[in-house]
């Protein structure tokens, strides 16, 4: 198995950005989700209430970035001012973090229709993920809660299965915004992967994800007049396990070195999870 693409979300809950390769520290992917938008108390935002979020494309530029959404003017965002900050809050998480510059946010509160900021998470933001699940003192940025997520191509097939078969269409790996996406022609074999190698770098497994209503919007549009997921991952995949309720589709994952990966490199498994993951049994009629 091998994977078979890579993915980065500069601002969080905006477009992704496929690339060849990239290097692993850490944090994970550099340059994953370092940007956010908050309200103006800092309680972040998502597509989860805000859909057109998944119309915004980020091109990183020398010094700065750029946001365009289509039939709007392109926002050209400055490097923040360090010194201009504010706490700003990720789930249970509280962040320090630098404030884009009030023009940047003015036009962003214009594209999307109330008042909103972008914040950045720079060299002087500090967050960890759960220790319970990852260990102690492993660093986050704005990600949901862990480093890196890893998807299988087997899985997805094995999801779109089960769609087909109860006449729901189909989804596109995009609908789970992966970081790692693997290809195997098993299904859901990441339930046993306590840990996988690439390219000498060591990635635990640490927890299944959850998923939510983000995985029934166009990843392009923000419609939600699209296939959905949710239905068939609730007949087979919910969580049995109370600690993660849920459907679940992908793996969270931590690294344990640095280096760099490439699409095509070799996935090997260096150690299992034999029962796999505990899922509720779907009743028959």
């Amino acid at each position: 198995m091998h994977i078979s693409d890579l993915f980065i979300y500069p601002l969080k809950s905006a477009r992704g950005i496929a690339l060849p390769s990239a290097d692993i520290d850490a944090y994970g992917l550099p340059g994953d989700r370092r940007a956010m938008i908050t309200d103006p108390h800092g309680h972040f935002i998502t597509q989860r209430e805000l859909p057109d979020l998944a119309r915004i494309e980020i091109r990183p530029e020398p010094g700065a970035f750029r946001l365009l959404m289509q039939g709007k003017q392109d926002i050209s965002v400055p490097p923040p001012r360090p010194e201009i900050r504010m706490d700003v809050s990720v789930w249970k998480s509280t962040v320090s973090a630098a404030v884009a510059d009030p023009e940047s946010n003015r036009q962003l509160s214009e594209w999307l229709g109330r008042e909103v900021q972008l914040v950045f998470f720079d060299g002087q933001a500090r967050r960890t993920a759960n220790a319970e699940w990852a260990g102690e003192g492993t660093p986050v940025t704005f990600t949901d809660g862990y480093q890196i997520l890893v998807t299988t191509t087997g899985s997805l097939k094995a999801l779109n299965a089960d769609l087909a078969a109860n006449g729901e269409g189909s989804v596109g790996m995009e609908r789970f915004r992966p970081n790692i996406v693997i290809d195997i022609d098993e299904a859901w074999p990441e339930d046993r992967w306590a840990a996988i190698e690439i390219a000498g770098i060591r990635f635990d497994l640490v927890k299944p994800c959850s998923r939510c209503i983000m995985t029934t919007q166009d990843q392009l549009t923000g419609s939600r007049e699209v296939p959905n997921p949710m239905p068939a991952m609730g007949r087979i995949r919910m969580s049995a396990d109370r600690r993660v309720p849920g459907p679940l589709f992908g793996w969270n994952v931590t690294p344990r070195g640095g280096g760099r990966i490439t699409i095509g490199d070799t996935v090997r498994v260096v150690e299992e999870r034999p029962e796999g993951w505990a899922l509720k049994v779907r009743a028959r009629g």
